[in-house]
């Protein structure tokens, strides 16, 4: 599914560029759950940045499904982000002008799916992740935990090929979070492909492969 080829990001510093990711070099596999660790700074999130297609602004190859990231152009790269991907955010990125089910709808709008059977997902996930209750709220209305609750509703709502977690859990209680871990292990079951970026051993042990990141390169 994923395939990087020496891979550089790096910005400018002074009279220099300073590396934040360099020379990786990496295959996932469609069905794969991973798990990118590593010290603060090492790149996880930047990675997570650019296998999501946020980030364009790399040196290297990138083929996402056959596709040749390295050589599309922004709009190409949006849209194929908003087909397949699900991007679970470490600072959740929901809408503050739309409601709680306003914002689960939002990736269902990219597709072709008549409106009554968006509702119906969208009640559905509500009802899955026990904020029923919250869903004409705005995100300000919500705690840290509620909100993260939403970003991975929406993240998962339109059924993505493929799933990136920034911390997936970072802001719920225990019991939230290995719920939220349960759902991702049963999605990749189902052939959902996960990656996560996670400082937790617990979390990490969900998936089945590591990668370590360490001052931007892949050291295992």
């Amino acid at each position: 599914m994923i395939q990087l080829k020496n891979l550089d990001k790096s910005v400018s510093q002074g009279n220099g560029r300073l590396f934040i990711l360099r020379q990786i070099t990496l295959d996932i596999a469609a069905g794969e759950f991973v798990s990118i660790m590593g010290p603060s700074g090492a790149g996880k999130s930047t990675l997570l940045a650019v296998l999501g297609m946020l980030d364009g602004d790399w040196t290297g190859e990138y083929r996402f499904l056959d596709h040749a990231v390295h050589e599309m152009k922004p709009k190409q790269r949006i849209a194929l982000n908003k087909q397949h991907i699900g991007f679970v955010f470490q600072q959740y990125h929901l809408l503050d002008d739309l409601t709680v089910a306003e914002n689960l709808d939002v990736p269902l709008s990219y597709r072709d799916i008549k409106k009554s059977e968006r509702q119906a997902l969208v009640a559905d996930t509500l009802d899955r992740f026990g904020i029923v209750a919250k869903k004409d709220l705005f995100p300000r209305q919500l705690s840290g935990g509620q909100q993260q609750l939403v970003a991975v509703a929406r993240a998962v709502i339109h059924k993505p090929s493929l799933i990136l977690a920034d911390e997936p859990t970072g802001n719920l209680h225990s019991s939230q979070g290995k719920e939220i871990m349960e759902l991702f292990t049963e999605l990749n079951r189902g052939g959902t492909t996960i990656v996560q970026v996670t400082h937790s051993e617990t979390n990490a042990g969900y998936g089945k492969r590591v990668i370590q990141l360490r001052d931007g390169w892949v050291v295992k």
